[in-house]
């Protein structure tokens, strides 16, 4: 099987076929352990059995990542199951900030952590911090001790079995960051049937979207140093919500926008 030919066949499994050409490459360099650069070069002809289980999960609306078990997010590489969501580009936002903004010597925690991919690649950035990794899910939190070891950084970080939508006790942080819980409940029947295998618990962000927003900016403002800050993942069409609620507790929001200009981080202080 050539590189055209798995193109089709993914085309075929109900891959959109701006999606089959980095898959197929991603499946020859994984699978087939060709190079990026003999892809280019040449044209090798690989044995169909090399790709027919992913194919076959593929057709079945199994992530890509989830086939492999790992994914490259930032400058790092992660393990991920079906217990975590897949780290995307677009959470690299919130990891660029903090390694520029965070202040020597910083400690943060990440809520809703997840693979850990936020902290981890933050603390493989940022040899000087620390970090507190935060999530309701014990399987989530032994993937992403894995990652943290895999990464180097078991050592500084901690982490917590903690329901985030209640207050609970954290040593003062210089920012607490977050990818929460944010598609409104009704829109979980309507997700492809990709994002529909990850987990409900790492989508749901209540009847509105905005529950896990609303609770924790009840709590969280009082938990970050003088001079820190609070830095959410927002979805597409809450920029104004995230505002509103900023406004009613007295903290300054900026919101800023992903690679494809939709607002996506929500930069929140203390007056």
């Amino acid at each position: 099987m050539k590189l055209k030919e798995l193109i089709e066949a993914l085309v075929g499994c109900g891959v959109p076929r701006e999606d089959a050409e980095p898959e197929a490459r991603i499946l020859f360099e994984r699978l087939g352990g060709i190079s990026p650069i003999r892809l280019l070069t040449s044209d090798p002809d690989l044995p169909i059995d090399v790709f027919g289980k992913a194919l076959s999960r593929r057709a079945e609306g199994e992530p890509l990542a989830y086939i492999l078990g790992e994914i490259d997010f930032y400058k790092e590489s992660y393990f991920v199951t079906p217990d975590v969501l897949i780290p995307r580009s677009d959470t690299e936002h919130l990891v660029e900030y903090a390694v520029r903004h965070l202040p020597e010597n910083a400690v943060f925690a990440d809520l809703c952590t997840g693979s850990g991919c936020i902290a981890i690649s933050i603390l493989a950035n940022r040899p000087d911090t620390r970090a507190i990794a935060v999530d309701l899910s014990d399987a989530a939190l032994a993937i992403a001790r894995k990652n943290a070891e895999r990464n180097g950084v078991l050592s500084r970080i901690d982490f917590v079995k903690q329901d985030v939508l209640l207050p609970f006790p954290l040593p003062k942080c210089d920012a607490i960051l977050s990818n929460p819980p944010y598609i409104a409940s009704k829109i979980i029947p309507t997700l492809s049937r990709e994002v529909s295998r990850e987990p409900s618990l790492a989508l749901d962000g209540g009847a509105d979207g905005l529950l896990f927003y609303r609770t924790m900016l009840a709590y969280l403002p009082s938990l970050i140093k003088e001079r820190g800050f609070l830095l959410f993942e927002i979805g597409y069409d809450q920029r104004e919500s995230l505002l509103a609620l900023s406004k009613d507790l007295s903290l300054s929001c900026e919101v800023r926008s992903d690679y494809g200009g939709n607002p996506r981080m929500a930069i929140l202080r203390r007056p």
